[in-house]
């Protein structure tokens, strides 16, 4: 069977299955059963293929009718301007994250120095997309699970910031190493009742943990306020990935705790997404 056939069935059937994108789909999960890149799948649709690779690409197109992320099946993700490895282990990189990465980079442009902080890291592409843009930057990360913290390890290695980068397994309750000139986070903010509602790609497969932000999805937000008081240095910056319709309460807790609102970003589809505040007090 050529390339062109096999995609082509494997578009149907994706399709209906009512998964959104089967055509992209398709030949990415084809460019990793053949190991070559998705162009070379698009301008080679006339060449043969192996029964192995067949036999290999039939099974990543049957798993992903039962909705499991490209990324999962393929083990990897593009974010910012680099290839991340990620696995259910993590939170799977979204595009409209970007915009932290954006913000740190305006607000550090004349600085030559600065000592991170991301807390919850996750796979690690916040922190090393800023590390490998900022050779003179340090950055730590902490998160509660080990599985996390061995894919951002994995991550700093492959990008060639390892030596610039200390991971902690810890929650931010119980992290009191040193203070910071910038810290980061993407917490868990999604209202428990809402989980249910999520498209099944994400809830039947992404960390619950990486999602869950209580009952009003406030819960790990208010810890890392808590904790970035106490670890920021005054005048440093933290900067929040929120809810679309969680400004105004993210906004009053930062406030009680002496931070100054500096500014609130939108992103790709115009909601607010990232709140940038300062330590004035």
């Amino acid at each position: 069977m050529n390339i062109q056939t096999a995609v082509q069935k494997a578009q149907l059937f994706l399709k209906e299955k009512k998964i959104k994108t089967p055509v992209l789909d398709s030949q990415i999960l084809m460019s990793e059963a053949i190991k070559k890149e998705k162009e070379f799948v698009i301008l080679n649709f006339d060449k043969e293929i192996s029964n192995e690779n067949l036999e290999y690409f039939d099974k990543l197109i049957q798993q992903r009718g039962k909705g499991e992320p490209v990324a999962y099946l393929i083990k990897k993700k593009y974010f910012w301007k680099y290839k991340f490895t990620v696995n259910k282990n993590v939170l799977i990189p979204r595009p409209d994250t970007e915009v932290i990465i954006e913000e740190v980079l305006k607000l550090t442009k004349n600085k030559d120095s600065l000592n991170l902080l991301d807390i919850g890291v996750g796979s690690g592409c916040i922190l090393i997309s800023i590390l490998k843009d900022k050779k003179n930057f340090y950055g730590t990360g902490i998160d509660i699970s080990k599985k996390s913290l061995d894919i951002c390890k994995i991550n700093g290695k492959n990008l060639g910031v390892i030596s610039r980068l200390k991971l902690f397994k810890s929650d931010i309750d119980n992290f009191h190493f040193r203070k910071y000139d910038l810290i980061i986070s993407n917490p868990p903010y999604i209202e428990k009742s809402k989980l249910k509602y999520l498209e099944k790609d994400v809830i039947g497969f992404e960390p619950k943990q990486a999602l869950d932000g209580g009952i009003e999805g406030l819960t790990e937000i208010s810890k890392v306020i808590n904790g970035s008081s106490e670890l920021i240095k005054k005048n440093g910056f933290l900067i929040l990935e929120i809810g679309f319709n969680q400004k105004r309460k993210v906004k009053k807790i930062l406030e009680n705790k002496g931070f100054y609102i500096k500014k609130i970003i939108k992103d790709l589809s115009n909601n607010d997404r990232c709140i940038i505040s300062m330590k004035i007090k």
